[in-house]
């Protein structure tokens, strides 16, 4: 099937218009690239809302579609109310909750409203999000959901506790959800990302040289987008399957929280 078939079937089963979340900058502005590069109109959200003008300014300038930028604090009671306003004419066809929320450090050290606010932008956010735009979905008969996960989900993560706990409540969240829904015509893909090359990757000093290599947004969004009505758990990099296999089928898992703590301690002094 050629590109302009492809984009076009795509287009037909999770456009015309996509919502994502999370969408100023790294993963989420890769998103909203890609997707409008396929033909769908874009509706992004985020918190800053200069990134979001620049960026949607960006995306009708070079693929003609619409766009709308929305300036949200995910983690506000308050979101689902205001995203259903932007949204209440639009017939949206696919989902991305890309925000996340994550300090790096010792769990006593951070404070018990970071470790809250996490908890609001990684969990319940998603639900939100989930079952609101599926709701809409399910009377259309057809549409996607796409959750951002990790591969600190697989296992206790030192040093990055709760934002690793929240991971794995998404991708349990996405496994169950997605047995429901694709009986509806909805597709749920959730992705378990390794270190990827985002402004909050880089503000983290990673070491140079990190292993397992760091993976460029564009390439994981085109894994999801490529799993998407096909799998439900992805693991995107042949690298990071491989480890994620060994740390969870092969290790012990105390022996993985070992690795785990490991590998984060040296980051922002820990």
């Amino acid at each position: 099937m050629r590109r302009a078939e492809r984009n076009a079937s795509f287009s037909l089963r999770y456009g015309p218009w996509a919502v994502v979340l999370g969408a100023s900058a790294g993963l989420g502005a890769a998103y909203a690239r890609e997707l409008a590069a396929r033909g769908l109109s874009i509706v992004l959200v985020a918190r800053r809302a200069e990134p979001l003008s620049a960026l949607a300014a960006e995306i009708r300038a070079k693929f003609g579609v619409e766009t709308r930028a929305v300036a949200l604090d995910l983690g506000s009671p308050e979101v689902l109310a205001a995203l259903e306003r932007e949204t209440r004419n639009l017939d949206v066809g696919l989902a991305v909750y890309n925000a996340a929320s994550v300090d790096i450090g010792p769990f006593l050290d951070g404070s018990l409203s970071d470790h809250l606010r996490a908890i609001d932008v990684n969990c319940r956010g998603p639900v939100a999000v989930a079952h609101h735009f599926g709701g809409r979905m399910r009377e259309r008969g057809r549409g996607g959901i796409v959750l951002m996960s990790s591969l600190t989900a697989f296992g206790g993560s030192p040093y990055l506790a709760t934002y690793g706990a929240s991971k794995a409540f998404n991708l349990i969240f996405a496994e169950g959800i997605g047995y429901e829904l694709r009986r509806l015509g909805i597709d749920v893909t959730v992705c378990c990302a390794g270190a990827t090359r985002t402004p909050g990757y880089e503000a983290s000093a990673p070491p140079k040289g990190a292993f397992p290599p760091v993976m460029e947004p564009e390439a994981v969004v085109r894994s999801v987008l490529r799993a998407l009505g096909r799998r439900t758990v992805l693991v995107p990099g042949g690298v990071n399957r491989a480890l994620s296999a060994l740390m969870r089928r092969l290790l012990p898992r105390a022996a993985a929280v070992e690795i785990m703590g490991g590998a984060v301690r040296g980051l922002e002094g820990t």
